[in-house]
């Protein structure tokens, strides 16, 4: 039984004093989950002091990127050897990324390749964009972002990576697939594709949330879906009591 995994992304919001207001409020709120794994991802201006906040707690502290070389003359860029001190997720290639800061396929294995070898848990996102959609692309467009982004992954590491399937025309707009839409592209595209590469055990493993406006009122949808595994919320972890009956619902579901 795969462990449900809510995590938020918190994206360019939240400065250093906000963040920790939110994280010390939502503790709490949390800390008699034990059933589902939490994390948040919040700007890298505010690991340090969210990484202390949420120390011996249960909730995860994860980065939004990072770049695949260790260090050098790439100014403005953060590595994995300067994260993995402050989390142990990280996120890769959200579909923001893709689309207004050039990444590809190709970009998003390399940072999953680097990320693995410094012992960070990537998060990679794949999703199709509304176009794709209506052009009765999905399938295509998520079998090859999961086909790059695993290329020349071993399947000992693939193991501990987990997924979030995003459909691009969902994020932020209020509109989200229905659940049995996630349903079928995670189980009949994504892990079909992860048996194509490794075989039906690492599949079975790997975890694979939903996002695309995720909140209260829809995540027992789509945790009722035998083939979500979580969860990748944006604005509804912004706040503490929001994100917090998110995962209570989820863990309520999946008892």
């Amino acid at each position: 039984m795969r462990k449900p995994f809510i995590a938020g992304n918190w994206k360019m919001h939240k400065t250093i004093p906000e963040a920790v207001e939110l994280v010390t409020e939502l503790r709490p709120l949390v800390a008699d989950i034990t059933n589902v794994q939490i994390a948040v991802c919040p700007p890298y201006v505010a690991l340090p002091a969210v990484h202390d906040v949420l120390l011996g707690s249960n909730i995860a502290v994860g980065a939004q990127n990072m770049f695949w070389e260790e260090e050098g003359a790439y100014t403005g860029e953060i590595s994995p050897r300067m994260l993995k001190d402050l989390v142990t997720h990280v996120i890769i290639g959200h579909s923001e990324r893709r689309k207004y800061f050039g990444e590809t396929d190709e970009t998003v294995n390399r940072k999953v390749h680097a990320a693995l070898a410094h012992g960070l848990l990537p998060i990679i996102c794949v999703g199709e964009v509304l176009e794709e959609r209506e052009a009765g692309k999905t399938e295509e467009v998520v079998r090859r972002q999961v086909m790059g982004a695993y290329k020349d992954v071993p399947a000992d590491k693939a193991r501990v990576t987990t997924i979030a399937y995003e459909p691009v025309w969902a994020i932020g707009t209020g509109k989200a697939a229905t659940p049995e839409d996630a349903n079928h592209v995670i189980g009949h595209v994504i892990r079909a594709t992860l048996a194509e590469l490794y075989d039906e055990e690492v599949a079975q493993r790997i975890r694979v949330q939903y996002g695309g406006s995720v909140k209260p009122a829809n995540i027992a949808g789509f945790m009722a879906q035998p083939e979500v595994d979580g969860a990748l919320v944006g604005g509804a972890s912004l706040k503490a009591e929001t994100f917090a009956e998110i995962i209570r619902i989820a863990s309520h579901v999946r008892k």
